[in-house]
């Protein structure tokens, strides 16, 4: 995730707020680029119309030569199933997954028409049976790129191994605009550090790599 130092993702302007700079996006298409799915939510679909492929062809080239496809798995968590089958996401990569709910998953089948599998997980996102389903796939690194509440979850819920953190030079100020997380019961309460496993500059952004779940005794 990339952040304004007062912890924004985003702007209320209509207009995407870029947050990083050409060698933080490069250095995020090379996350890409060693993962087997990228997942996002549908707020982030429908504000942001992300394509999630890996844009160097040297990247690209490589995970074909290693018997992997061009890009990785696209994948959409959305409980409600409003999603625009016209927009690039649809049209652009190879293979595409939709988790959703089962009340939504017969209509978003028929509204996608074969552009995604559609795969429901319970009658709200299980996201444990999420990364289950995923596993059974054969993916072993999945990259989270957001938005907040799918970032939330996953942190909320203790299923992530590792938070990247971009802070970018930038004060959003508006207390309307998104933020990187929401509320929860995160684990290990707010007195609990995450273990710093990396901080360094990339162009005018500071990387900050934490791993944060609670350390076992």
């Amino acid at each position: 995730m990339a952040a304004s130092i007062d912890g924004h993702i985003d702007d209320t302007t209509a207009e995407r707020l870029l947050l990083s700079g050409p060698e933080d996006f490069d250095r995020v298409d090379a996350e890409r680029a060693a993962s087997d799915a990228i997942l996002i939510g549908g707020v982030t679909l429908r504000r942001d119309e992300p394509r999630l492929l890996v844009r160097s062809a040297e990247r690209r080239a490589a995970r074909v030569a290693a018997g992997r496809p061009e890009h990785p798995i696209k994948i959409v968590v959305s409980g409600g199933g409003d999603l625009d089958p016209a927009l690039p996401f649809w049209h652009t990569g190879g293979e595409k997954l939709v988790y959703t709910t089962d009340a939504a998953a017969g209509p978003l089948r028929a509204r996608l028409g074969g552009r995604a599998e559609v795969v429901p997980i319970g009658a709200t996102v299980d996201f444990g049976a999420l990364l289950d389903d995923l596993g059974a796939r054969g993916v072993r690194r999945l990259m989270v790129e957001g938005g907040t509440s799918i970032l939330t979850a996953f942190l909320a819920q203790g299923l992530a191994d590792e938070l990247q953190l971009a802070v970018a030079p930038l004060l959003v100020g508006d207390p309307a605009a998104p933020r990187v997380l929401g509320p929860a019961r995160y684990p290990g309460g707010p007195a609990h550090r995450l273990r710093l496993l990396e901080a360094r500059t990339v162009g005018d952004v500071v990387l900050i790599r934490y791993a944060p779940k609670p350390e076992v005794p």
